[in-house]
């Protein structure tokens, strides 16, 4: 499949140059030309299908025509080594529970994926090969990433983050690993750590020097494989005789996860509508609105990883509705709660259903139960393990929370990273130096 840019300006691009290059050279996204629906068939059957035959059929849409199709489906096979579970919360509210990975969040699956899939491109190319991922991440992206890619041959992986802007727990998950990973710690925000890793894409001379790929769901290997779990998630709804009227509200960030549920609907994935769910960093919002998109300095909030002032997959749901602003908010609304309506949402729902969330997934809860109309069923995204913000929880329900022993076993290790100021000329020079 031919992918091309967002921009414009830049030469299409193949698969496999799509995911080593990350960014276009026009700093566009890369899309694909076209999206292929999946058969009656499939959606006739979909509730008797595993997580995993599920997946691999959709993946084989995106990535059939270039990948061999045994190979794909241990690709596929590998990345899903673990359940997605919709937990009924109200009876016609779904929890699409996505912490059940390594890390315990939903990167997990476009992370793993996309490890899979690069290291199979590398080894094409021989031995001697060697790709640079840099990431940026607000949170869950950071640890996704660096244990999807741990260990893997021929990849090193740079982690940049915001100083004292992530919890203690996802900050261990991505700096006590050692070996092929380097944390970078910023003296900024996560749009800082972002324009840092765009700005390295775009350097002439760091790219002759260094071949640079990036694992943020700008790329294309890492966002659309967050589809898969959408069809998932309709399987175990029809399996419950609740696939009518679905709406999905997804708590959205940099607009990957909800553009991957966007590529299933065009797929023929029957969900009636999505909800953007945002805390106090609402661009989105204000675009559905208003119709006018004005990025600005990211705000921090206890649902940090949704702390995202210019959500870079916005280009990509302005490529899908061809920069329709009218077809856009047909099929997409917006919400945005504060860190007092965030924290009431978790214990409210702690109290009354017995049901704990992370304060991502206290935003999708709560939208839910204020826009779904009558004949509605509605799922929402749990995006990680209410542990992994384990102060921000403790403090508003008064209980202590069991921490799951994988997070544990990140809290035992030594923290590594180095500090850097918000400056690429700093960031070019440590590279270049490794």
């Amino acid at each position: 499949m031919i992918y091309y840019s967002t921009n414009g300006q830049a030469p299409d691009a193949t698969l496999a140059e799509a995911v080593v290059k990350g960014l276009a050279s026009d700093k566009g996204l890369f899309m694909p030309e076209k999206i292929k629906p999946l058969s009656q068939e499939f959606f006739d059957n979909i509730q008797d299908m595993t997580f995993q035959e599920i997946a691999f059929e959709v993946a084989n849409a995106f990535f059939g025509e270039d990948i061999e199709r045994e190979t794909l489906r241990k690709i596929v096979y590998d990345t899903l080594s673990f359940d997605a579970p919709a937990v009924k919360v109200e009876d016609n509210i779904y929890s699409l529970e996505l912490f059940h990975g390594p890390t315990l969040a939903f990167k997990d699956v476009g992370a793993r994926f996309m490890a899979r899939l690069l290291g199979h491109f590398i080894a094409q190319e021989g031995e001697g090969r060697e790709v640079n991922v840099l990431v940026a991440t607000s949170g869950d992206t950071g640890s996704a990433v660096a244990n999807g890619f741990l260990g893997v041959p021929g990849i090193k992986v740079y982690v940049l983050y915001p100083h004292a802007k992530v919890t203690e727990i996802q900050e261990k998950q991505f700096t006590t690993l050692g070996q092929n990973i380097t944390a970078i710690e910023v003296e900024g925000t996560f749009d800082d750590c972002q324009a840092l890793v765009k700005s390295a894409f775009m350097d002439k001379e760091l790219n002759e020097a260094m071949k640079l790929t990036s694992a943020n769901s700008i790329n294309v290997a890492r966002f659309l494989p967050q589809a898969f779990y959408y069809f998932y998630a309709y399987a175990q709804l029809k399996k419950a005789g609740k696939a009518d009227n679905v709406v999905c509200c997804v708590p959205s960030g940099n607009f990957g996860n909800i553009t991957a549920g966007l590529f299933g609907k065009r797929m023929g994935l029957p969900i009636k509508r999505f909800i953007a769910a945002n805390n106090r960093n609402d661009v989105f919002l204000e675009y559905l609105n208003t119709g006018k998109y004005n990025p600005r300095p990211s705000v921090a909030t206890i649902a940090n990883a949704m702390d995202v002032g210019d959500p870079s997959n916005f280009a990509r749901i302005l490529a899908l509705y061809e920069n329709s602003h009218q077809a856009i908010s047909a099929e997409i609304s917006g919400v945005s709660y504060n860190d007092e309506e965030i924290r009431q949402t978790v214990k409210e729902a702690y109290t009354r259903t017995g049901y704990l969330l992370d304060p991502h997934g206290a935003c999708g809860y709560r939208a839910l139960c204020e826009k779904l109309s009558e004949g509605e069923v509605g799922f929402f995204l749990e995006t990680a393990h209410p542990a992994k913000f384990l102060n921000t929880v403790e403090e508003v329900i008064g209980e202590q929370v069991a921490i799951p022993e994988r997070l544990q076993a990140f809290m035992r290790g030594t923290k590594e990273s180095v500090m850097m100021k918000p400056n690429f000329a700093d960031l070019k020079e440590f590279l270049l130096s490794r």
